[in-house]
């Protein structure tokens, strides 16, 4: 369409073949405007740290601080007040295994669902190293980036694409050339090395607040940093590995595989923070090749099926690492640091890059090949594998240089996370959630089916050619009419999408649907209460009350309400007939947005929805905050009204937060009609009918989650 010009000629100029004129000409100055060329006059300044002394630092007291320090400790308090279940494309969410631990390395989505590619997301980010060094903490930071992400299957280094959001103080003094420093580092030299690049990014050069106090001028200023988001395709988002030590596997082995090459620099360190130190010589990505060969390696590791189990080092280096991994496999593991130098506690904290690997002991001697090819087999270390105790345990020779059972460690390091829990949150709540952490036989999430979720009960119907009609409901802020269409679809029927002002101007009938269903989301912004403002649209507009009133009348409709679309149609209760005892939805018990996995038993009863599935247990994503039930919990047990419940994962209806994250009397969390055909329900099985969207699954499954069932029942019952 047109061609660049010389520099020394700045015009911008479209012209009109047809006309044969130029109907745009004009100077790029008088587009653009003529900024001043800006000056910036930058100095180094030079500071002199102390190292930081390790020779007086006892490890216990070290692990119960670093564990608790907030870079280190979980972040469940922020993670599950947001919704990570949305779109039902989401193959990897920060919390792993049966007990749902927030350590996952990467964040990886289906491009669709009906494929296993996909899109890996990871971060990187060594704030506290630029005291230090700015250049080693913007390598370090796309460092860490790269071992995150390597956690899912890439095809190649070269794939990967880098986001880097840049801040500083710029004008303090030594902030504006540590930012050269440290640009340079990344964008010129690293990256390069490494055949990646930087597309995209951003800057916040005024990370500095002045203000003044008593007749005293005060500063404030945040250090250097380098935020890099990592993005890439994924060839198969099943392959995808996270730190979650498998306990099921026979015997293992954990291998580090150290890039630090045995430096072991502490500087930077979570463990200087906690003793008020800065260190003087930080990690730094010295061998960008080695880096690169790290990557290579564990990708062929992913395509040859061996890891069981990948987790990187960084934040509270080897000890966070192996204590993380321990605490989502519910294990304990035995660690020995011969090989890791002669300062235990710098062979524990330091947070050089790499990463720990769980293989079959049988694979092992494939994995260092692997590793000798790549040059990295002389910086790599099997230390040690799983152990039955329930305790973590590090020796030096025969000596047990630290030890803690598995239970006190993950206690210490939830503990910040439950405090501020307990200050946001109901503290009461929060209680509950951190004192389940005491029960070291928790057998976690499960699931025990009752039925063969491979079984396609619909495919007779789907045969004849017939798709019926659903209309797929939404309203301003719904945000779960997506997945549910696929669904839906993926059993048989012709999803619609249908807005509720199609409905009000008259433009859409639901005589003409078969089925109706109300998705999930955020209606009205939940201002006029979840889902009552919804509702409250069509009871007071006559043409659309009309519409629902008839729908719920007729004799072969059904419909479907979930989360937001739940509360929706429970408050449409007089219109529809036998939902006189659907209860009321208020405030989650917890005072807050609930988004996690839980364990649901699905009970006897009429819903079509349901048909051959009673008895199961099965976890299912859930993403509300006002889901708690009030009504008559016993009158509608009587009845057979209740389609599932709120399970512990001893398989037990439950009040008790997390397991019934909302509140709801006797665990109740999904209701019918007498009739059968109109089911309302709180969990989203719409977001988990594939194996791959569930954050934990069993090995078993197949391509079809068992919450396909409901779907495929609906098209049976349609005929």
């Amino acid at each position: 369409v047109g061609e660049a010009t010389a520099e020394d000629e700045p015009q911008l100029i479209v012209g009109d073949g047809h006309f044969d004129n130029d109907p745009v000409s004009m100077p790029l100055d008088v587009l653009l405007g003529k900024p001043p060329k800006m000056l910036r006059d930058a100095h180094r300044v030079s500071m002199q740290r102390a190292e930081l002394n390790t020779r007086d630092i006892d490890i216990r007291e070290a692990a119960q601080r670093v564990l608790r320090l907030p870079a280190v400790a979980s972040k469940k308090f922020l993670i599950t007040i947001g919704d990570r279940s949305v779109t039902g494309l989401v193959a990897r969410d920060q919390m792993v295994g049966p007990w749902q631990v927030p350590v996952a390395d990467v964040g990886v989505t289906a491009a669709g669902y009906d494929t296993y590619c996909g899109e890996a997301m990871a971060m990187g980010e060594r704030s506290p190293i630029a005291v230090l060094n700015a250049a080693a903490s913007a390598r370090m930071a796309v460092g860490e980036a790269l071992t995150n992400i390597a956690a899912a299957p890439i095809n190649a280094l070269g794939d990967v694409k880098l986001s880097a959001n840049w801040m500083a103080a710029a004008g303090f003094p030594g902030e504006d050339a540590g930012l050269f420093d440290a640009v340079k580092a990344v964008g010129m030299e690293l990256c390069p090395a490494l055949g990646i690049a930087i597309p995209v990014g951003k800057d916040s050069m005024s990370m500095k607040t002045v203000w003044s106090q008593d007749g005293k001028n005060n500063v404030m200023t945040a250090p250097l940093s380098l935020v890099v988001s990592a993005f890439a395709p994924v060839s198969d988002v099943r392959k995808t590995r996270t730190p979650q030590l498998r306990t099921d596997c026979g015997d293992t082995d954990l291998i580090l595989i150290d890039l630090g090459k045995g430096q072991n620099r502490m500087g930077g360190s979570a463990l200087a923070q906690v003793y008020g130190a800065t260190g003087q010589h930080a990690p730094d990505v010295d061998h960008p090749q080695a880096l690169k060969a790290f990557f290579e390696v564990i990708q062929q590791l992913h395509q040859r099926g061996v890891l069981l189990a990948y987790h990187d080092r960084s934040d509270g280096g080897l000890f966070a690492c192996v204590g993380e991994m321990a605490f989502a496999g519910h294990t304990g593991v035995t660690v020995a640091l011969d090989n890791l130098g002669d300062d235990a506690v710098a062979a524990l904290f330091n947070e050089e890059l790499g990463a720990l690997l769980q293989v079959q002991r049988s694979a092992t001697d494939e994995v260092f090949k692997l590793l000798h090819d790549a040059g990295l087999a002389k910086h790599s270390f099997v230390l040690g594998t799983l152990a039955a105790n329930n305790r973590i345990a590090f020796t030096r020779g025969q000596h047990e240089i630290f030890a803690d059972s598995r239970t006190n460690l993950q206690r210490a390091w939830a503990e910040t996370s439950w405090r501020l829990q307990a200050l946001r949150d109901h503290p009461g709540c929060a209680q509950q959630e951190y004192d389940a952490l005491l029960d070291a036989h928790d057998p976690g999430l499960s699931a025990q089916l009752t039925f063969d979720p491979n079984e396609n009960i619909a495919a007779p119907y789907i045969a004849k050619g017939v798709r019926p009609r659903i209309a797929v409901l939404r309203e301003q802020g719904v945000n779960g009419h997506v997945e549910m269409a696929a669904a839906f679809d993926r059993a048989g029927f012709t999803a619609v999408d249908v807005h509720m002002s199609d409905i009000l101007r008259g433009d859409v009938s639901l005589r003409d649907f078969k089925g109706v269903v109300a998705c999930g989301g955020f209606s009205y912004g939940d201002v006029l209460g979840a889902g009552t403002g919804w509702a409250r649209s069509i009871l007071f507009n006559a043409r659309a009350r009309d519409e629902f009133q008839a729908f719920f009348a007729r004799h072969d409709s059904f419909g479907l309400g979930v989360c937001n679309g739940c509360q929706m149609m429970s408050s449409l209760r007089e219109l529809v007939p036998g939902a006189e005892q659907w209860p009321h939805f208020a405030r989650n018990a917890s005072d807050q947005f609930e988004a996690r996995v839980a364990m649901v038993e699905i009970n006897a009863s009429p819903s079509i929805f349901f048909s051959g599935m009673a008895g199961a247990r099965l976890p299912i994503a859930i993403a509300h905050g006002e889901g708690r039930a009030e009504f008559s919990a016993r009158q509608v047990m009587q009845q057979d009204l209740v389609v599932m419940r709120y399970v512990d994962n001893y398989g037990k209806a439950t009040e008790r937060y997390p397991a019934n994250p909302n509140g709801s009397p006797q665990g109740i969390t999904g209701l019918t009609t007498p009739n059968g055909r109109f089911t309302i329900m709180m969990p989203h099985p719409e977001r988990v009918y594939r194996t791959v969207q569930n954050s934990w699954h069993p090995e078993s499954w197949a391509e079809d989650g068992p919450w396909l069932r409901m779907f495929r029942n609906a098209r049976v019952y349609v005929g």
